[in-house]
């Protein structure tokens, strides 16, 4: 049994995995580049900002 592409749920190809085609990966990275997706955490602006609070004055 193979896994099911996570765009359209046909059968993964084996060329293609984890997806059935290249329109399903194409398809896949537009929403990552468009920002569909994203990975759960502080954004960079927040970080630098943090960052910059913590920061100990030379001695």
């Amino acid at each position: 049994m193979t896994t099911p592409c996570p765009i359209c749920r046909k059968p993964a190809n084996p060329a293609t995995a984890p997806f059935c085609s290249k329109r399903c990966a194409d398809i896949d990275l537009g929403r990552w580049l468009t920002g569909q997706y994203v990975v759960p955490g502080q954004d960079g602006e927040a970080l630098a900002a943090e960052g910059e609070d913590n920061r100990q004055p030379p001695s």
